[in-house]
């Protein structure tokens, strides 16, 4: 959601007749768009801005921006750590990140944070697309779900959902500007439509209505919540071509007495029999999840439930969390439950053992077989590698005679197998890219 709430507000600012740059020392504008969802974040957000002042003590034209969870969640206390911060916007009202650069211009610092949205919906505004034939598409907004390990909702407000004129409209405007995948965004997908029909979602119908768009040629969606799969999702993804073989379905733990803790609204076995059910109606449906480890009062046998799932759901990836107390969540309340962080650190690497085994194994299967990829460019750790990426959302590796333009489609020989991607040889392009390529342009 902050990747696609970043394409939006740079969006804005080029509306403006800004232009981006990676460099610092040519920017007259930084902008931090935050994430509050790990402690981590926090601290390294306060390290950029800590450098950032020491840069404006130098050059106090620079104008610094920080908007996104973090900052409607500290609010005030960002200018009070960090007075040279010209502008602080919330969650909420991220279509007015280029008034109030303008209006600090000439008003001096401001701090906007909004506890709730004005109807102002996310398809009004202009994104800047980091990939130009992907994009992001906002379905819903908030949550209404009470995990006690989770500041969304304290960020990001009650669920509420777009109308789905109004998205696939988006979708078709982006397929006519050369997007061929789309991702349907939202804290919890699965419940996408509940507060419009007050009965049930229509996540489902969603999903074939985008996948029915002419020029979309993959549909994505994240995150889901496990209590939330119906079978009319399942049966929407079997039966809808565009729509991927991949889900991603965060199973936090495996223990039933801390998912009770958790608040997350299902068993263990409950996952796993929706799991089974997704996979007999998808049979090469590739499973992603999230799983949290030292979650307060977490103890050897809770986590030994956790490796147990784990191993039976026989993941293709997962990404692995150590716990990390949110202020203003139940269960960064519990701090005599705690876990020492030896034994998270201890835990933390048998999981990913655990994970690693039948990623690996999940991708041996692969090997033989022809992948359709959409090119993403060259590989970041060599340059005369290209990678492309699958439907089952797996980095493929592999060599070309000469450049491929992104966003292409082509077909791969997949040839090896590592835990994180696959290796292949090139076999023929399927599809050329359609999106318009952008040309900087600098006035003279």
């Amino acid at each position: 959601m902050n990747e696609h709430d970043s394409e939006r507000i740079a969006g804005l600012y080029e509306a403006e007749g800004m232009t981006a740059t990676d460099s610092l020392d040519d920017a007259d504008i930084v902008v931090l768009n935050t994430c509050c969802i790990r402690e981590n974040a926090d601290n390294k957000f306060y390290g950029h801005l800590g450098h950032l002042k020491s840069v404006k003590a130098k050059r106090p034209d620079l104008q610094i921006v920080v908007g996104g969870c973090l900052a409607q969640k500290d609010r005030d206390s960002i200018r009070e750590r960090v007075p040279e911060v010209d502008v602080v916007f919330g969650t909420h009202n991220v279509h007015r990140a280029a008034a109030l650069l303008e209006q600090s211009r000439f008003d001096g610092p401001i701090v906007e944070v909004w506890d709730e949205g004005d109807g102002e919906t996310a398809s009004s505004l202009p994104a800047r697309r980091e990939l130009p034939w992907a994009a992001w598409i906002t379905i819903q907004v908030g949550c209404d779900n009470s995990c006690a390990f989770c500041i969304v909702p304290a960020v990001r407000g009650r669920e509420v959902s777009r109308t789905p004129d109004d998205i696939v409209a988006e979708v078709a405007a982006a397929a006519v500007d050369g997007v061929s995948e789309v991702t349907l965004l939202g804290q919890n997908v699965n419940s996408y439509g509940r507060d419009l029909t007050r009965r049930r979602p229509l996540f489902a119908d969603l999903l074939r209505a985008v996948g029915a768009v002419e020029g979309v040629r993959r549909v994505r969606y994240t995150s889901p919540h496990p209590k939330d799969l119906r079978p009319e999702t399942i049966a929407a993804m079997a039966e809808t071509p565009a729509v991927c073989d991949h889900l991603h379905l965060p199973l936090q733990s495996g223990s039933d007495r801390v998912l009770a803790a958790m608040h997350r609204g299902y068993t263990a076995e409950r996952y796993l029999d929706r799991l089974a059910a997704a996979r007999a109606a998808i049979p090469d449906l590739a499973v992603t999840t999230d799983i949290i480890v030292g979650f307060p009062g977490e103890t050897d046998d809770d986590f030994e439930r956790t490796l147990e799932v784990a191993a039976t759901a026989a993941y293709d990836s997962a990404y692995t969390f150590i716990f990390s107390p949110r202020p203003g969540t139940a269960a960064a309340e519990r701090v005599d439950d705690f876990v020492p962080a030896d034994v998270v650190a201890e835990r933390f690497e048998r999981l990913r053992v655990v994970v690693e085994r039948s990623a690996l194994a999940r991708h041996r299967s692969r090997v033989g077989r022809v992948e359709e990829v959409v090119v993403e460019g060259p590989s970041r750790r060599d340059a005369a590698v290209t990678t492309g990426r699958t439907g089952q959302n797996k980095l493929v590796h592999f060599t070309t005679e000469a450049p491929i333009r992104p966003g292409t489609y082509a077909e791969v020989l997949v040839t090896g197998a590592a835990p994180h991607h696959l290796t292949g040889d090139l076999l023929a392009v399927t599809a050329a890219a359609r999106h318009r390529t952008r040309l900087a342009i600098t006035a003279g």
